[in-house]
């Protein structure tokens, strides 16, 4: 009886085995380094305390515009800033600090602009007439319109605030547009010198704009940008068209 040989096997393919190992491996790979979720560093204690203050100015600001300085409480700032009402005697001795505070941060930047000298080539006009359409955009029509309004309201029942928002923001608005006005009659722009005296007039209608935006704006919506305009074309003299 011949002897039975046994099976050879088949020959391996190298490039088979190779890719079968490399997805193996790949396989494995996934399995062992699964892809971490982005997480931001957490924030260190300068970080977290910045994060929480502003988080009671802004809880504060919604408070007195709800209700007012006389009837905002501390504990109702706190609760809505989501801290512990000590915290906010870490940042504030008291309310009117805070509010001290909010027209330190949304008002008196913006005064700022008016100490900037006017462009070359650029009229004294055109950078009253830029400071007033800021001023309307950004304060007659927004929530810091409301602390201007909460200050003329409130004003003579607290002094002490009044005074805060003359030296910070008045004083240096006045300051500011009296050399504009300067500037003007020198250069012939303004034929009334004694409108230096009285630099009030430059910007009252961005005044109005304020408290009509508040009182009377459901009434009668006013244009306060047309407003000014025409307000400046007193000042100034119309602008002759070509």
């Amino acid at each position: 009886m011949r002897k039975q040989l046994p099976e050879t096997p088949a020959p391996r393919n190298p490039a088979r085995g190779r890719a079968t190992t490399k997805a193996a491996s790949a396989k494995i790979s996934k399995v062992a380094s699964p892809k971490l979720p982005l997480t931001k560093p957490p924030l260190n204690r300068s970080e977290r305390a910045a994060e929480r203050r502003a988080a009671i100015i802004e809880a504060a600001l919604d408070e007195f515009i709800a209700r007012g300085f006389t009837a905002t409480r501390l504990d109702d700032v706190a609760k809505r800033a989501g801290v512990a009402k000590g915290t906010i005697y870490l940042h504030f001795k008291d309310k009117e600090s805070m509010f001290e505070e909010l027209i330190r941060i949304a008002l008196v930047p913006l005064i700022g602009r008016l100490h900037a000298a006017p462009p070359v080539g650029g009229t004294i006009r055109d950078a009253v007439e830029r400071f007033a359409r800021t001023f309307i955009q950004e304060v007659a029509s927004t929530r810091r319109g409301d602390i201007v309004r909460l200050i003329v309201a409130e004003g003579p029942r607290f002094p002490a605030i009044a005074d805060f928002y003359y030296r910070e923001v008045v004083s240096r608005g006045l300051a500011g547009m009296r050399a504009l006005i300067e500037l003007a009659v020198a250069r012939g722009e303004i034929q009334q010198p004694k409108l230096a005296q009285f630099p009030q007039l430059l910007v009252a209608p961005a005044i109005v704009a304020v408290i009509w935006q508040s009182l009377f704006s459901k009434h009668a919506p006013l244009d306060a940008i047309e407003m000014f305009s025409v307000h400046l074309d007193l000042i100034f003299g119309e602008r002759r068209t070509a």
